[in-house]
């Protein structure tokens, strides 16, 4: 058991997500929120001087993927509590989180209690899941049809920028492309995955860990 109240860090870009979780956490006597990010790399250079009980980190940020940062945040607070939070429940992601050290996975649409309680169980050294989570972990396994997808760098560039919602016209601005190039990119990355429309194609990236 611990010796203080828990500390909490909590990293999402999105801003209204991001808000209300501190508002959570800030509100339970039980929790000392100590930091909150939008950004992978500030969390990192935060732990790198100051300790804390409990991360919350969303999977995909707009630096880092979740997967990865969870791994770093072990090599640099090993003893640091990791749940994953994410819209996405691919059983892949949850997988490949757990296996770089995370105690934890939570929907975003999981409830207040629910949250709070898997914090709790965490503390407990359990591994919590949200119950959508605990639901497909639950499942049996089923083998998907597309194999593991090898990216460009300039493809892996194009892939963030279109699971952050920009525009081809606005992509092919940020990377100094033109517009025709980066069209011709993004059909690429829906063949390769597989994919229908663009909400597939960030499922199926999300699921790859890629995202």
């Amino acid at each position: 058991m611990l010796d203080h109240k828990p500390t909490l860090i909590i990293v999402d870009d999105h801003p209204i997500v991001l808000e209300g979780l501190v508002k959570i956490f800030t509100k339970n006597t039980e929790f000392e929120v100590i930091a909150n990010f939008t950004r992978g790399n500030d969390l990192l250079s935060f732990l790198r001087g100051k300790s804390v009980d409990v991360a919350l980190i969303d999977i995909i940020l707009p630096d880092i993927n979740g997967m990865a940062l969870c791994k770093e945040i072990k090599k640099i607070a090993p003893y640091t509590i990791v749940i994953g939070l994410s819209n996405h429940q691919a059983r892949s992601a949850v997988t490949k989180m757990l296996k770089n050290g995370a105690n934890g996975y939570i929907l975003k649409d999981a409830s207040i209690e629910e949250i709070t309680n898997c914090v709790r169980e965490a503390l407990k050294g359990k591994i919590v899941f949200s119950s959508g989570i605990a639901e497909v972990m639950s499942k049996p396994q089923v083998r998907t049809q597309w194999t593991f997808v090898k990216l460009t760098p300039r493809e892996n560039e194009i892939l963030k920028l279109v699971a952050q919602g920009f525009t081809s016209l606005k992509i092919a601005e940020i990377l100094f492309l033109s517009r025709f190039t980066v069209e011709n990119h993004r059909k690429n990355l829906l063949q390769k995955f597989q994919a229908k429309n663009i909400a597939e194609l960030i499922s199926n990236a999300t699921q790859q860990g890629l995202l």
